[in-house]
């Protein structure tokens, strides 16, 4: 599935442990964000980001393509009916560009939406998977764990998150969700090596990639 993203529609604190470690409030709703088609780079390619503006995060999140569009749909159910394809993905942040941008209480999409924030790793369509929230992600950092999560300890859910942003904004065929990130992130550096597995009740997949600086 190839299908070139409208938008890539992201999910903040979507994990209790992560808000907890970033000292942000859980959410009583879902936090909504978007990055742009031309954030997104791929795993051959690597990390790249101006190092003049900081740190640069890693967030690994399980990732949904839509492959039908969804509008106005309130049914879990029917909306988990869109989802065609999961895959694992990382949400680069700019950290210390965003905590400047929210000092001044300013939008912060130059630290979330640059070019190559989006690392998404090869589809794997939602037939060969089972259920969505018996879903395992781990991150990997030279060898060393980093980021271990569950979707099933999701605050909303992945039949949730569906209805509620397809309220808000019109999903099309090809346009990606990554529903949030575990606890565990931190700053990358030149030369990390990277490894993502995704873990399902039918099978395990795994994508490595790497710091390109």
């Amino acid at each position: 599935m190839s299908t070139q993203p409208s938008k890539i529609v992201c999910v903040g604190r979507n994990y209790a442990e992560h808000a907890k470690e970033l000292g942000n409030a859980i959410p009583d709703r879902p936090i909504l964000f978007m990055k742009p088609p031309s954030s997104i780079g791929s795993l051959a390619q690597g990390v790249k980001w101006n190092q003049a503006l900081g740190e640069c995060h890693f967030e690994c999140e399980i990732c949904l393509q839509i492959t039908h569009p969804l509008s106005q749909e309130t049914d879990k159910l029917k909306a988990l009916e869109a989802v065609g394809a999961i895959t694992l993905g990382l949400d680069l942040t700019l950290r210390d560009l965003q905590s400047d941008l929210k000092a001044k209480g300013q939008p912060w999409e130059r630290a979330k939406a640059f070019d190559g924030a989006c690392i998404l790793a090869d589809w794997v369509e939602t037939d060969e998977i089972g259920d969505l929230q018996e879903l395992e992600l781990i991150l990997t950092i030279n060898g060393v764990e980093r980021q271990h999560g569950f979707s099933r300890d999701m605050l909303f859910d992945i039949g949730a998150l569906l209805v509620e942003i397809n309220q808000s904004f019109s999903l099309q065929a090809g346009d990606v969700i990554m529903t949030g990130t575990p606890a565990g992130v931190g700053a990358l550096h030149p030369n990390d090596q990277l490894t993502m597995k995704l873990i399902t009740q039918t099978g395990e997949y795994d994508w490595d990639t790497f710091v390109n600086a």
